[in-house]
């Protein structure tokens, strides 16, 4: 059984030894002046002669796969833990808990040792490092990793062998970030469950009796378990907010444009709304590991036409800044969990200096209409008839109950449909005037079993409409949001969503982290039990 650790940060600088001073004496001495001169000259000498050593980088407490990356970068920056140990940590403790939760489906142990090692060497040469240099990490199995099929969880995709690493990727090899592993995605991350014939389910570390969400499920159940201090997932319609509420890790869903993306496997270019309503980013346990993650992330790949460099950090609004308690729909039927994991992350942002008012979100229910009628429409005519051919049984019950709470358009109630687009961003912008940071749930009910999405059309109805609402609206205005845990109930975590206006990834991460500094960390109170 792991020890909790301290969420207390350890500085790994050289503390600088002081000079001894010597006071002047008030009092006569019976020494001749000139004695006591010579002999106070000659023990001044001898002191500084003797000069204290410098104390060694200090390490961080507990394992080292337990550490925060902003932790873990700063250790192997000061020579308190080298590259090399920091990787077998993270190794042992994937081989230690991953046969439970089939969370990591690649393992990459024997590469990252050896990138581990050249790592080593790079900082012993005293040459400039990465953010994120030595830091273990994992990556989702949908985005090309050079050399490896990008099965997206699907076998019929064995030969879409990866000729480069996808932008994202490449952003964290080039920071210095190891990657220990590639994580489980459903077929064709169409799912909000993680399981699939290739590498079969992924289970959520909290309680295998729940899911662990999707589709970036192996990527939050693996980073909440100790394996790698940063997962890499993408979100079209929740694949990041919504496992990382699952395990009870922190997430950010980036504004359309922020990381760039692009996968030189694909036969086929995305078709453009997939594109604009889909982001990548970062799983974490500690919400300045996402900040971090993020700033990594979304430097610049030619690759992407969509890429849009935009400032990470923008102007602060005047405080205090207001937060808009978002109003649930009448027919969302809201568990007490719930209710009372939206108050009290409220009553944080409250003591934290924000200011919090219960009000309603600009039209939620036609935002998330929007977004299900446009992606549905888009997947039938251009991918459905493929995807279906070589998917499970699952896979077509789960994305015919997707299919069914979408309206049936034709080319031009399509084109209606994506002009209607810009006026919904329109109003959630001019809403972000008053109330920079919008405060809704992630779900409205606990967590669901495992394979829920298969029980029948109508439970994913259920959960899409009726339970995730204000997760997979958010994607089709292309909004930053993140999710941070706030508590447990009945031992199971509770997220909440902080959404911000275009490009304001920070004001969302300034909140989250204001609610983690009260919330804590759940991960710690994971690992005394995993």
């Amino acid at each position: 059984m792991a020890k909790k650790i301290s969420g207390k940060k350890v500085s790994g600088k050289t503390i600088a030894s002081r000079k001894p001073t010597t006071k002047a004496s008030s009092k006569t001495s019976s020494t001749p002046k000139g004695v006591a001169a010579k002999s106070g000259a000659k023990k001044a000498s001898a002191k500084k002669a003797i000069p204290r050593k410098p104390a060694s980088p200090r390490r961080p407490k507990g394992p080292a796969w337990q550490w925060s990356a902003v932790e873990t970068a700063a250790a192997i920056r000061s020579g308190a833990i080298s590259a090399v140990e920091t990787v077998e940590a993270h190794l042992d403790r994937m081989r230690a808990v991953n046969p439970k939760l089939n969370a990591v489906v690649v393992d990459l142990s024997e590469e990252a040792l050896k990138a581990a090692h050249a790592a080593d060497k790079q900082r012993a040469k005293g040459g400039e490092l990465g953010l994120l240099h030595g830091v273990p990490v994992t990556i989702k199995e949908n985005v090309d990793y050079e050399g490896r099929p990008n099965f997206n969880g699907v076998p019929a995709n064995k030969d879409l062998i990866a000729p480069s690493d996808a932008p994202v990727v490449r952003n964290l090899k080039k920071s210095g970030a190891i990657v220990i592993g590639l994580t489980n995605t459903p077929e064709f991350s169409f799912r909000g469950f993680t399981d699939n014939p290739l590498h079969g389910l992924t289970l959520n570390p909290w309680d295998p009796d729940i899911t662990c969400g999707g589709s970036s499920g192996g990527a939050g159940s693996a980073v909440a378990a100790g394996i790698g201090t940063i997962a890499h997932g993408n979100d079209i319609g929740g694949s990041l907010r919504w496992p990382a509420h699952c395990n009870g890790v922190a997430t950010i869903k980036p504004t359309q444009g922020r990381i760039p993306a692009f996968n030189a496997s694909a036969t086929a270019e995305r078709p453009m709304l997939a594109h604009l309503m889909s982001a990548q980013g970062p799983l974490a346990r500690h919400v300045a590991d996402v900040r971090l993650a993020l700033e990594v992330m979304s430097r610049r790949d030619p690759r992407d036409p969509w890429w849009v460099p935009a400032p990470l950090v923008g102007e602060r609004p005047k405080g205090p800044i207001k937060v808009a308690l978002a109003k649930i729909p009448e027919d969302m039927e809201v568990d007490p969990s719930v209710r009372a994991a939206l108050r009290q992350a409220a009553d944080h942002l409250e003591r934290s200096g924000y200011r919090v008012s219960e009000v309603e979100v600009p039209d939620i229910n036609g935002v998330w209409q929007t977004w299900c009628d446009i992606i549905t429409n888009e997947t039938v005519v251009m991918q459905e008839a493929g995807m279906l051919k070589v998917t499970s049984e699952d896979f077509h019950k789960a994305w015919g109950g997707m299919k069914d709470k979408a309206n049936v358009l034709d080319l031009k109630a399509w084109m209606q449909a994506t002009a209607a687009r810009s006026g919904h961003i329109r109003a959630w912008q001019l809403f972000f005037e008053e109330y920079p940071v919008v405060l809704a749930p992630t779900t409205v009910k606990p967590t669901p079993g495992p394979r829920d999405d298969t029980v029948s059309a109508e439970r994913v109805r259920e959960i899409f409409w009726g339970e995730i609402r204000f997760i997979s609206a958010i994607n089709v205005l292309g909004l930053p949001g993140a999710v941070v845990p706030v508590a447990l109930h009945d031992g199971k975590p509770i997220g909440v969503q902080l959404i911000a206006g275009r490009y304001r990834e920070d004001l969302a991460l300034d909140a989250a982290a204001a609610i983690e500094k009260r919330a804590g960390v759940l991960s710690h109170r994971l690992w005394e039990s995993l």
